[in-house]
Formats: C-alpha cells, sequence, structure tokens
C-alpha cells in the first residue's frame, strides 16, 4: 500500500510543530522551509488555504493517503455526534496508532513497520494491516516470536499515559479499553476546519 516515504522534517516544519513525534532537526531548524523560511513576512493565507493545511496536516501525522482518509471521514459522518471528532477517534482507533501509543514503536511510521511485518497480534491472531479498526476490548500484543526483537525491548519497558489503553509491560501487550474523548487525544488538531472543507 502506498505511504508517504519522504523527508519528515521539511514537512514538520511546514506546518510548524514536530506531528511526526520528537526530532531533533526540527529543533534546530524550527522555521518553514525553503530558501525565504526565516523571511517574517508570509502571504496570509486564505479560508480555503488554512482548512486545507489543517486536513494535510493530519494525514501525514497519521500517515493516511488521500482516498483514505476521505473515506474515513465519509465514515465519521454517518456516525452518530460531531462528525470532526467522530474522524479523530476512527484516526486513533487504527491499528498502527495504537502499537504507537502503547509504546511498543517510537513512531506511528514504525509501528506502520510492525504492522506490517506481522509482529503484532490482535486478539491473539497475527493482523498485517496497518488500517484495521479496533473495537474495544480488543486485546493487541506483540507476537511471541517477536518479543526480542530490539526496537521492541527498547520501547516497550514503560507504563501507558492514555487512559483510554491499558499495558502489561509483562506480556507485552494492552488492552484497548475505550474510544478515547477529544479532550484526551494530545494533538494540537483543529478537526472543525475539515469538516469546513469538505462540507464546501
Amino acid at each position: 500500500m502506498a505511504r508517504y516515504t519522504g523527508a519528515t522534517t521539511k514537512i514538520a516544519r511546514k506546518f510548524g510543530e514536530p506531528i511526526f513525534g520528537p526530532d531533533k532537526s526540527y529543533e534546530r531548524k524550527n522555521y518553514p522551509p525553503g530558501q525565504h523560511g526565516l523571511a517574517k513576512k508570509r502571504k496570509k493565507s486564505s479560508e480555503y488555504g488554512t482548512q486545507l493545511k489543517e486536513k494535510q496536516k493530519v494525514k501525514y501525522m497519521y500517515g493516511v493517503l488521500e482516498r483514505q482518509f476521505r473515506n474515513t471521514y465519509e465514515r465519521a459522518s454517518k456516525m452518530k455526534g460531531r462528525k470532526g471528532e467522530n474522524l479523530i477517534v476512527l484516526l486513533e482507533s487504527r491499528l498502527d496508532n495504537i502499537v504507537y501509543r502503547l509504546g511498543i514503536a517510537p513512531t506511528r511510521a514504525a509501528a506502520r513497520q510492525l504492522v506490517n511485518h506481522k509482529h503484532i497480534v490482535v486478539d491473539g491472531v497475527v493482523c498485517n494491516i496497518p488500517s484495521a479498526q479496533i473495537k474495544p476490548g480488543s486485546v493487541i500484543g506483540v507476537r511471541e516470536r517477536s518479543k526480542s526483537l530490539e526496537v521492541i525491548q527498547d520501547n516497550a519497558k514503560g507504563a501507558c499515559k492514555y487512559s483510554w489503553l491499558e499495558w502489561d509491560p509483562a506480556s507485552l501487550s494492552g488492552k484497548y479499553l475505550n474510544f478515547p474523548e477529544r479532550t484526551e487525544i494530545p494533538e494540537t488538531i483543529n478537526e472543525q476546519l475539515i469538516v469546513e472543507l469538505y462540507s464546501k
């Protein structure tokens, strides 16, 4: 499946925040990329430009391409409640994102790779689909023969810091307790701008 494999720091600088996770290169150059990145005078963005930028930021953040993002939005719009909040909750319920949130992988891209390479099990069954939607009550863990992998051993030691997830470091498995509330999700996302963009 297609995915973005280009420069991550350049994209993070474009949006003005480290959307791919901790980034030392971004800390050194936390201004827009390009020849005129340090120039203070920037063109004022239009309403459409602001909405589009927010959508692109969320797409890069969760590692989702346009068609998949659009399908997720359409699914969110059919659910009860606010479309924008439903969209974020659906993105948070992706398998690759939950693997990242549990601390098994340091970034979403690394989590996606672990899933693709069949190192992750859902309710005891190997799942290699990063976009798989996980339901509350599901148990996500590391495959038995993959528990000795260095990347997993290095990252899966600490406790999980998210209230909607439960992590057991002894068995290298965690439980998706419930859908998160929008206020619990730490990313700085203005989902209303995405709803306005798709409502045009």
